[in-house]
């Protein structure tokens, strides 16, 4: 978990120094290689591979659905995408403490943030839900996600929580 914090950090750190796409480029290069590294921690992994799906699903989403946005709303959508991830495993951490109903609301609330603040209104909802209604997974979240508006979300939702 140190290692997703750590690296959440160095990447928003870069988001000052790098240009147009380089942001979603470098997070994306970087769950690639989680997702590859095959002594990596396996929450990790899963974790990597549900952001490097995302990303993908976003980049072909995009062009899609907005053929003239530029790369910066992609690497805005990246970045946020990061760090909902971020903030979703240090809830989790945080609350391992906490009694069982306390944490599922947790989860709960970033399950809602993703699910209720779409980006495209991706009618393939088979493929969009895909993570959402798998109930064996630790990111239940739909990929049709607009992340800047679901950290938004997910924080004022936890601040009722609490």
């Amino acid at each position: 978990m140190k290692k997703i914090f750590l690296s959440a950090l160095f990447l928003l750190s870069l988001s000052q120094a790098l240009s147009a796409q380089e942001i979603y480029a470098e997070i994306r290069r970087s769950a690639q290689a989680k997702v590859s590294d095959t002594s990596a921690d396996m929450l990790v992994r899963q974790f990597s591979m549900f952001k490097l799906e995302a990303l993908n699903y976003l980049a072909i989403k995009m062009k899609e659905e907005f053929p003239d946005s530029t790369a910066e709303l992609l690497d805005k959508e990246a970045l946020s995408l990061n760090v909902f991830i971020t903030n979703y495993t240090r809830s989790l951490v945080e609350s391992r403490t906490m009694p069982a109903n306390h944490q599922k609301k947790i989860i709960r609330a970033y399950m809602d943030a993703s699910y209720s603040n779409p980006l495209f209104n991706d009618n393939d909802t088979e493929m969009v839900l895909a993570y959402f209604n798998d109930a064996n997974s630790l990111t239940r979240f739909s990929l049709d996600t607009d992340w800047r508006r679901a950290v938004l979300a997910a924080k004022a939702a936890l601040e009722k929580i609490k």
